[in-house]
């Protein structure tokens, strides 16, 4: 993957401004479910690569709530790091743009997120390459298109091993298509989940389901329903049954609010 200089250096400008310290080399992040962090042995380590997959087509918007979830949680929670949001051109006409308050109803600052649209794969992967070179931000999103396949062994582990140098988390999000190949070191698959409605009916927190496909410390057959806390930028294990909440999800362009800072690949 060859360097993007201008990306590159628009880049490392951004994040330069609202860069906040760096979490201890080799950490780990908690996701606050006492249960499941206790069979993760803590957790998921910060500087890896890590994968989640979508477990049916219209499981994207989970995805994507999730994906933001475990950034929060990676290290980009209530801080002051950036978090980078890399997506392909094909993804975006797909599920929208990504929508501002619909990341606040999260708990996260939407000012806090850049995103980055790549017209294709190639483009995706050369800004991948760089921005996982950058120590300054709290955790890198990266949404191709349907299956990459560039997206093999070689340029997973490019990606690994440059997130492991870094210190920088990187959560690769995979909507229609299937595992492969990959020196990712955790791989999950998520669907939507019912939440439980709150007191007078009020809207739940937002759900999910995981299930733990791979792991490189050896785990396996992990599965959990999960609620996401905003307020404590948590999750917590969720209750039986509940009434169905989407999550928030990408909205057409121009769907008004704020929006994160958007740059062109």
């Amino acid at each position: 993957m060859r360097e993007s200089p201008s990306i590159l250096a628009a880049l490392r400008a951004r994040v330069g401004a609202i860069e906040g310290p760096r979490p201890a080399e080799g950490a780990l992040f908690a996701l606050g479910a006492a249960d499941l962090d206790a069979q993760l042995g803590g957790g998921l380590p910060k500087g890896r690569l890590h994968e989640l997959f979508a477990a049916e087509a219209d499981d994207r918007a989970a995805l994507a709530g999730a994906a933001l979830m475990l950034a929060m949680r990676a290290g980009g929670g209530a801080g002051s790091e950036p978090l980078l949001w890399l997506r392909q051109e094909g993804a975006v006409k797909a599920a929208g743009t990504l929508y501002g308050p619909g990341l606040a109803d999260l708990g996260f600052d939407p000012a806090r997120l850049i995103e980055v649209v790549a017209p294709d794969e190639p483009a995706l992967l050369r800004a991948a390459g760089d921005a996982v070179r950058c120590p300054q931000v709290g955790a890198l999103l990266i949404e191709p298109w349907k299956a990459a396949r560039g997206l093999d062994l070689t340029a997973s582990r490019r990606l690994a091993v440059a997130a492991e140098k870094s210190g920088v988390t990187v959560l690769l999000l995979r909507a229609e298509a299937e595992p492969g190949p990959s020196a990712a070191y955790s791989r999950w698959r998520v669907r939507s989940r019912a939440s439980a409605a709150l007191e007078a009916g009020a809207p739940g927190h937002p759900a999910i389901g995981i299930e733990l496909l791979r792991h490189r410390g050896g785990l396996d057959g992990l599965s959990a329903w999960l609620e996401w806390n905003r307020d404590e930028h948590s999750f917590e294990q969720a209750p039986l049954s509940g009434a169905v909440l989407p999550l928030p999800a990408g909205r057409p362009a121009g769907a008004g609010g704020a929006a994160p800072e958007r740059l062109s690949a």
